[in-house]
């Protein structure tokens, strides 16, 4: 797995591509934590190019949402593929975070008030 990252006004975008996985999703956990451990409160995360997503990787999300819950921060989850988003659907995770469609859905969800 890739983790690609980049910042768009106050919002960092996250997208890791690839699998999300017990051999990746350490990765991608201690990422996002260190993002949110350093102040960042805004955070989109673009799963567009992640392929799979197994249970552990539903467990990292869990973990890191409540972190940013207690934070507190935003989190967007954007532009889930097909075989993620039945995934995120059959383990009744999608009620659990805010999702958009695209990653300027997402942003502009994320953007402050004017």
């Amino acid at each position: 797995m890739d983790i690609q990252e980049l910042r768009s006004g106050e919002v960092v975008v996250v997208a890791p591509r690839g699998r999300v996985d017990s051999t990746t999703s350490g990765d991608l956990e201690q990422r996002l934590l260190q993002l949110v451990g350093g102040g960042e409160r805004r955070l989109v995360l673009d799963l567009a190019g992640v392929e799979y997503i197994s249970s552990a990787g539903l467990r990292v999300l869990l973990v890191v949402a409540r972190r940013m819950k207690a934070a507190p921060c935003d989190l967007v989850l954007c532009a889930l593929t097909p075989p993620v988003r039945q995934v995120f659907d059959l383990a009744g995770f999608l009620p659990l975070f805010a999702t958009e469609d695209t990653r300027a859905a997402a942003l502009s969800r994320l953007a402050p008030p004017r």
